[in-house]
């Protein structure tokens, strides 16, 4: 029996740049009817996390920063894990030599070190401002630090920069991909997996009682170590190699056919 239901937000619960559709926001309201206990889990930063929540219209606990920071919808601040300042400001030097895009989120305000059409495209993506502050700006920021982001041209670009990084900061940095142009590096070990482990420990529910959903390489671990662990239909060739459960797409409202699939067990009532 599913207790504990954890859900990435983009290509998900909702498609990129939209909201969520009204069958999924129904999934979910009859879930926490039934008991169930809802949870975001995205890489999101708290702020842009929190509309999506909203949308909801129930309070939910959101896994933030690919796992940094658990935060209730109401503010309350469940766990917090920020990046060392010295690893932080070795990242900065190495992204600013190659003149490669690196942004900053320090007590949940993003700041870039200037403003191009990378930024621009992330800004209308996650309906968030950023700051630009300069690398020195970057630099000025190192502290309560839960993530840093790259942001790349093409796919290919995006494989190169993770390969480079690793090969230096390999083993004092957690790297991720949430989606094609993104490279994320978190505190060593910070994951959306550990983040539902720790609030599932501070619930007393057990891991074969936790279902988790997602799409992309963040989603990975969750999926793979939970109870009940769910691929989107559009989720990446990794996720779906690794999931013998696959749902239909985002497009398709793969989440809601997943609720009642594998949580309600075909109940629509």
């Amino acid at each position: 029996m599913i207790k504990l239901f954890v859900t990435d937000i983009d290509g998900t619960l909702l498609m990129p740049g939209k909201n969520i559709s009204a069958k999924n926001i129904e999934a979910v309201h009859k879930m926490i009817k039934a008991g169930v206990k809802v949870v975001i889990a995205t890489g999101r930063m708290y702020r842009a996390a929190l509309p999506i929540a909203a949308q909801l219209g129930v309070p939910v606990p959101i896994i933030s920063y690919n796992g940094a920071l658990i935060k209730s919808s109401t503010g309350e601040v469940i766990h917090a894990k920020y990046m060392d300042t010295k690893n932080i400001l070795a990242l900065i030097k190495f992204f600013e030599e190659r003149d490669w895009h690196l942004q900053s989120y320090s007590d949940d305000v993003l700041y870039v070190p200037k403003r191009n059409d990378a930024v621009k495209f992330y800004e209308t993506m996650q309906n968030i401002e950023a700051v630009e502050v300069g690398w020195d700006g970057l630099r000025e920021r190192a502290k309560n630090v839960p993530k840093l982001l790259s942001i790349s041209a093409n796919p290919d670009e995006t494989l190169t920069r993770m390969f480079e990084v690793q090969k230096v900061f390999g083993g004092q940095v957690e790297i991720t991909r949430s989606a094609p142009p993104f490279v994320e590096f978190m505190s060593l070990g910070v994951t959306k997996a550990g983040a539902i482990k720790i609030l599932a420990d501070k619930l007393g529910i057990d891991n074969s009682e936790i279902l988790a959903i997602g799409d992309s390489d963040n989603d990975l671990q969750m999926i793979t170590t939970a109870g009940c662990g769910v691929a989107m239909g559009n989720a990446v060739p990794a996720v779906l190699e690794a999931c013998p459960r696959i749902t239909d797409t985002c497009e398709n409202d793969g989440f809601a056919k997943a609720v009642y699939d594998y949580v309600l067990l075909g109940n629509r009532d």
